[in-house]
């Protein structure tokens, strides 16, 4: 099969498409020949190596899992003897984190991981990131802000996969939301449910005098420390962007002082409760409470097209390789 490799850390020119064995499933996988599959600003953290502490995971000096990818939409071609949550044909979505990566034509996953039945008439473009800006959005939002009808919700980098995904979700779990994005992406934002917004080219948000009951860093571009000033009196930023300064600034206000600094790396919450979640999603996305913004696909061919895309930081939404 054709699939994406990278066999050293670096820049987009570091992936090759290259021809290698088709994987066979084990007793408990099954073979999922990929449709549609996601490019994330994580997939570019991991191919550059960064941060360094994640290497821990990854590989000290170069990738331990060579094919890039984690989200992924497609049909099962073939099961193991002892699945049983499958069968040959099913049309499934996920997140292969860790393991078989997802730019392929095709890949094995375990019954047991992340993945479930594909809902009818949602296209697999649509699903393939169902478990990056999605997932962990409904995750910061519902399962750590306790979000409530009536807070207020501020959204920084809100047009981007994390963003537009928060905006929708806070909205459906009843706040009012400002998106913090370029005015280019107002309209975007306008479309999907946000009540006020700012253009972070001209207006820094921690100086504008209003409070927020929680403000979703989703870029890690505004700290703590300033984020805090506009914070209500309980009020809580979340940010999936890890550093040092906000681990120390978690540890010390999970003791300290009313206001909260909180992040979790979603990805490796227990499987169980991630399918909840993803399940949840699911169900609001096919009532129509959650759309999902595709910006730019590529073919497999492109995917080093699609890091560089990513890398610029400019993207709206979602991108996605389309392999069918």
């Amino acid at each position: 099969m054709k699939a994406i490799i990278t066999t050293k850390y670096g820049s987009p020119k570091v992936l090759q498409l290259q021809e290698i064995p088709k994987p066979m499933p084990k007793e408990n996988e099954i073979l999922v020949k990929v449709k549609a599959a996601s490019v994330t600003t994580a997939d570019t953290m991991m191919r550059r190596g960064k941060p360094w502490y994640g290497r821990i995971f990854i590989g000290l000096t170069k990738p331990k899992y060579p094919i890039t990818g984690t989200g992924f939409s497609g049909t099962i071609e073939a099961v193991g003897d002892r699945v049983k949550r499958f069968q040959l044909g099913d049309e499934v979505f996920g997140e292969s984190v860790l393991g078989a990566g997802s730019n392929a034509e095709y890949l094995c996953i375990s019954e047991e991981g992340l993945v479930e039945v594909k809902p009818e008439n949602v296209a697999h473009e649509k699903l393939a990131s169902m478990c990056d800006g999605p997932l962990t959005s409904w995750n910061y939002l519902k399962e750590m802000a306790n979000v409530k009808s009536g807070q207020k919700v501020l959204v920084n980098g809100a047009s981007g996969s994390l963003g537009t995904a928060a905006v929708q979700l806070a909205k459906y779990l009843g706040a009012e939301v400002t998106a913090v994005c370029s005015f280019g992406n107002f309209d975007l934002v306008r479309s999907l449910g946000a009540d006020h917004f700012i253009d972070y080219t001209r207006v820094d948000y921690t100086k504008t005098g209003d409070s927020y009951d929680v403000i979703f860093d989703t870029v890690g571009k505004s700290p703590f420390a300033e984020s805090k000033k506009v914070l209500s009196k309980n009020g809580i930023y979340l940010s999936p962007v890890l550093s040092m300064p906000l681990l120390f600034q978690m540890l010390w206000t999970s003791r300290f002082g009313s206001k909260k600094a909180m992040f979790s790396a979603t990805g490796l919450l227990a499987v169980p409760k991630l399918r909840t979640l993803l399940n949840e999603l699911t169900n609001l996305l096919v009532l129509g409470k959650l759309k999902m913004v595709v910006d730019k696909r590529y073919s497999l061919y492109e995917v080093g097209k699609a890091h560089s895309y990513v890398d610029t930081g400019r993207k709206k939404g979602n991108v996605v390789v389309i392999l069918d």
